[in-house]
């Protein structure tokens, strides 16, 4: 039987140098933020001439926190990505108002209620990202949470918050999430990625799929 192969998300990405060098080693989406006070956010500019360079079948994802809805959609028309992630107070009718697949975000921090009733809640979501911070906060802090307690859900999981090359595998063979998504683990300052970070984080899940 073959492997499962877990999907890898690079975010925060701010230069289009990085984002090539992602995609040279098969990264399958690279997040581009515009969730305002991000230390990696990005001007409509910035992210569309970073879009225009990426190959094709490397999946483009902008990262919104609580933007407006006249504010998403001029970032859609001018990055023109593929999946939208939502990390807000954002309803489930706000998230499918704009005719693409979203991923909505769920703070695992102190979360309020069970992860069964927010998939339920967010049926349309192509996928859950679970991060570490609490519900409403702000992603890309290093924050983990504990892997072992991750409900079975009827959709696909995108595991975040405080992954590294160092912790990765073991997040995959705690949690066998569907994605794996990191940001600050592979950088090394905000928003500027470490090439030996990244290579290393991909060969990390390439062996922790191999040894499922």
């Amino acid at each position: 039987m073959k492997p499962h192969r877990t999907r890898i998300k690079f975010c925060g990405m701010t230069s289009a140098g990085d984002a090539l060098a992602a995609a040279a080693l098969g990264v399958d989406a690279l997040g581009f933020i515009f969730a305002p006070g991000s230390p990696r956010l990005l001007t409509l500019e910035a992210g569309a001439a970073i879009r225009r360079r990426l190959p094709p079948l490397v999946t483009a994802v902008t990262l919104l926190r609580n933007n407006p809805a006249e504010e998403v959609r001029a970032i859609i028309a001018a990055v023109q990505p593929q999946l939208l992630q939502f990390h807000g107070d954002e309803s489930a009718e706000f998230c499918a108002a704009f005719g693409l697949p979203y991923m909505k975000a769920v703070g695992m921090k102190g979360l309020p209620r069970p992860l069964a009733e927010i998939a339920r809640e967010y049926a349309g979501a192509a996928a859950l990202l679970l991060d570490g911070h609490a519900p409403g906060g702000a992603g890309g802090q290093g924050q983990s949470f504990d892997w072992n307690g991750i409900a079975a859900i009827d959709k696909p999981v995108v595991l975040a918050g405080g992954l590294r090359p160092d912790n990765v595998a073991q997040a995959i063979r705690t949690a066998r999430p569907y994605a794996v998504d990191v940001s600050s683990g592979i950088e090394s300052a905000p928003g500027i990625k470490d090439s030996g970070k990244m290579e290393a984080f991909v060969r990390q899940v390439q062996g922790a799929d191999l040894s499922a």
